[in-house]
């Protein structure tokens, strides 16, 4: 599947959770995240009992707290949103410092804050003990559509190649005295844009009548062994089920 190929969110050093298989990692993440969009968003003890448990695999994984929330800045645009929602909202309103504000849209906006958050830092901490390569070994393993780990796999390995291209056609636009800074400007880009794509279209298909001509059947060649063992799924099980635990809790309480 390619080798050498990391992805800027992964930090690169040992950690009990770097060592667990990616299978195993990737299930939990996706299983902690539906407990987590299944809790009520009036249950605000068990979404600080979520984040907890997030704190702890920051922890174990060695991850920075300030790397974690740089990156978790990703979300504000929905936590716009979320702001708006208590001026907006209907029904019942309460008075907060002289502004008029709806109870279900506090409830709304606390909601989305709430598991926007937990959903966005459990796929941080997973993107940063996974390299990209491992994801989709382990989406594999977990018997993703095959279509889909075989796209994600040469986009992987060819990426840094259409990222070069790009990058000497601009310089070659710079160079010819052509630098667009208006929207009526940007027939170059445009035209570039277009070049980049048929390169990418011929180069795809010169690499596959090439996989073909050396017995390529649809399915890429699975590295031997590594696979999850039995400790790995169970400590990846941990996660999961604490949360579903806390969750089931805060429901019968």
């Amino acid at each position: 599947m390619g080798a050498g190929h990391a992805h800027p969110l992964h930090l690169d050093h040992r950690s009990p959770v770097h060592a667990l298989a990616p299978e195993v990692k990737i299930l939990a993440t996706l299983l902690f995240t539906i407990v987590v969009v299944a809790t009520p968003r009036t249950e605000f003890l068990a979404f600080g009992g979520y984040a907890l448990l997030l704190a702890v695999v920051t922890a174990l994984a060695r991850v920075p707290v300030p790397w974690l929330a740089r990156r978790a800045t990703i979300e504000l645009p929905f936590v716009v949103l979320a702001v708006a929602l208590p001026f907006a909202g209907h029904g019942e309103r309460i008075t907060w410092l002289g502004m008029s504000l709806s109870v279900d849209g506090l409830y709304g906006a606390w909601n989305i804050f709430a598991k926007g958050t937990l959903g966005v830092v459990a796929s941080l901490l997973l993107a940063a003990s996974t390299t990209m390569r491992d994801l989709i070994l382990g989406l594999d393993r977990l018997h993703c559509p095959r279509v889909f780990t075989q796209i994600a796999t040469f986009m992987l390995r060819y990426l840094d190649i259409l990222a070069d291209d790009a990058r000497r056609m601009r310089i070659a636009r710079l160079s010819r005295g052509y630098d667009p800074r208006f929207l009526w400007q940007v027939k170059a880009f445009a035209v570039g844009v277009g070049a980049l794509f048929l390169r990418a279209y011929e180069r795809g298909e010169r690499v596959y009548l090439a996989m073909v001509s050396r017995g390529y059947d649809g399915r890429l060649p699975r590295p031997e062994g590594g696979g999850a063992t039995t400790a790995d799924w169970a400590v990846s099980a941990v996660l999961p089920v604490a949360a579903a635990a806390i969750a089931l809790l805060a429901v019968l309480r």
